[in-house]
This record gives C-alpha cells, structure tokens and sequence, in this order.
C-alpha cells in the first residue's frame, strides 16, 4: 500500500510539468504626442488607414467600416499579410478594439491576439496619451515551441510592433 501511495504521489507532482500549453500574455504600451487629442483621434480612427502611419506595414485595406465586424488587411514588410477585425468602436471615447481574424504566424508570432486603442487627454490641453493595450498567446500553442514563435518572441514582437507605431504616430503628427 505504501508503493502505491508513494506512485500516485509523484503522479500528481509530476503531472503539471507535462501540462504547460500556451499561457496568455499581454503587452502594453503608451506614448504622449504634442498635439490635441482631436487631431490625434483624426489620424488614428480610420481603422483600415494603419499604414499611413505605422512604419512596419507596407499596406493596409479595409471595408472602410468603423465599427463592430470592421476589417481590415495588413501587408507587412516582408509581403505577410493577416486580418483583424473590430470589436468595438467608439467616437466619443476615442477607442476601439480588434482582433486576430486570420491568424499568419510569418506575418506576425502570434496565434491570436486582441488589442484595444485609447486616445485621451495628456498632462496639458496640446497634449494626447496614446496607449496600445493586447492580451495574446504565442504562434505555437504546442508544449514545444520553436523559438522563433514562442512566449518571449511572441511578447518580444507585439511590443516592438506596438513601440514602432506609436513612434510612427508621433512622428506624423509633431
């Protein structure tokens, strides 16, 4: 009896290190631009309108539709392409969310990801806050990742991709 106590025991213990698939990461990221949050919401709420702003793409097309079902294709640099679609989208607020539609891991090392864009108010009334906010799980959702696809790459991209828009955005509009 004592054996089979002993077995189960180490079963248990060592059953959660065979189990350790995909865990949710997020990546967040905020820039503050010398200009009224009117002319920054200007340049940023045309969903399908990214690539007149962010320098990682190399195009971006659209059914022109800002609002919930809105998509939108993304051709990065190296010809990749993925689409997003809107989640929510509001006028007022200045914000709005999207996600992975069509998932490219050559495009991007992300099995699926949501992202939400806020516009506010920044320390001064010439100023806007932008923030860049995304909650994703890496291109391999295997126990065993390449490393070009897995949890640090994954994280390691969105950030950069998010850091090189928001300085595209800021360059546009100062």
């Amino acid at each position: 009896m004592r054996y089979i106590t002993l077995f189960f025991g180490l079963l248990l213990v060592s059953l959660p290190g065979f189990a350790h698939g995909p865990t949710p990461q997020k990546a967040i990221e905020s820039i503050t631009i010398h200009a009224p949050v009117a002319k920054v919401w200007q340049v940023l709420k045309q969903f399908d309108a990214i690539v007149n702003w962010h320098p990682d793409l190399k195009n971006s097309v659209g059914d022109g539709k800002n609002e919930s079902g809105g998509k939108r294709t993304l051709t990065f640099q190296n010809n990749e392409s993925l689409v997003e679609e809107l989640d929510y989208y509001s006028e007022q607020e200045h914000e709005y969310s999207f996600r992975l539609k069509t998932e490219n891991t050559k495009a991007f090392p992300t099995s699926s990801y949501s992202v939400q864009l806020k516009v506010v108010h920044g320390d001064t009334p010439e100023s806007s806050l932008v923030t860049l906010k995304s909650r994703f799980y890496r291109g391999d959702t295997g126990n065993t990742p390449p490393d070009n696809l897995n949890d640090e790459s994954a994280v390691k991209a969105v950030t950069q991709y998010f850091k090189n828009g928001l300085n595209g955005l800021k360059t546009k509009l100062e």
